[in-house]
């Protein structure tokens, strides 16, 4: 039977054997929330970057430009990382490169895996649906905050371990098993026991709580974004 394994933040991949796996990157609050809404709004395909500079090369090639670093929005950039930005007219048929505090840094922490798949609670049912199909063993990476622990993704990576077992995949490692516990605890009110976290107090205090509000929806795509060949597509 596959296995599914969680790894808390991106500075313990490194603990991981990736080749052969799928990696689901979760960065609920807010990247991979955002590059969900940012397809459904019809961008082409989106490239994720590590720094800023790497960002700011994409500009002449007409993409748009997006990016966030401690929660803001970084100047020069057409788009921050709300999940509000990419709900505009104008990003659609349109590429996008986007570097993040959190998220693009994991999915390039993941890049010796074989597949590659991008996670939020907006798309949940649809990442199980997908490596429920292809039964591969599968690792969920929580993007974590500055490769530290955080409590958005572990909800995400319980949810989503949790679908998984209840389907036939093994479920052995201590991650996933306190990640599901978790996730438990929090079901019935996500948004309430989000809202304790350390991000969202963060946000609170920039006054962009309503991302969260949004963040914690289910399903509502049924779409998986993948990376392939250094960009992410549907």
């Amino acid at each position: 039977m596959p296995q599914i394994e969680t790894v808390y933040s991106p500075s313990l991949i490194e603990h991981y054997s990736l080749g052969g796996k799928t990696v689901v990157v979760a960065d609920v609050l807010r990247a991979t929330t955002s590059m969900c809404v940012a397809f459904a709004h019809g961008i082409t395909h989106i490239v994720p970057l590590v720094s800023i500079y790497e960002t700011i090369l994409y500009k002449p090639q007409n993409y748009i430009t997006a990016g966030e670093r401690n929660g803001q929005k970084v100047e020069g950039f057409e788009k921050g990382n709300s999940p509000f930005d990419f709900m505009d007219h104008d990003i659609k048929d349109k590429p996008l490169a986007i570097t993040t505090t959190n998220g693009t840094q994991a999915i390039h922490a993941s890049l010796a895996a074989a597949n590659i798949y991008i996670g939020a609670f907006v798309n949940l049912q649809a990442v199980a649906n997908k490596l429920l199909a292809e039964g591969q063993d599968t690792i969920i990476l929580c993007a974590g905050w500055k490769n530290k622990f955080n409590l958005e993704d572990t909800l995400f990576a319980g949810a989503l371990a949790g679908l998984l077992y209840n389907s036939g995949f093994e479920m052995n490692d201590d991650a996933s098993i306190a990640a599901e516990a978790l996730y438990h605890t929090a079901q019935n009110d996500l948004t309430a026991f989000i809202k304790k976290s350390a991000h969202a107090q963060r946000f609170e205090r920039m006054g962009i709580d309503r991302d969260i509000d949004f963040c914690m929806q289910l399903d509502i795509y049924d779409f998986v974004p993948t990376y392939v060949d250094g960009k992410i597509v549907i």
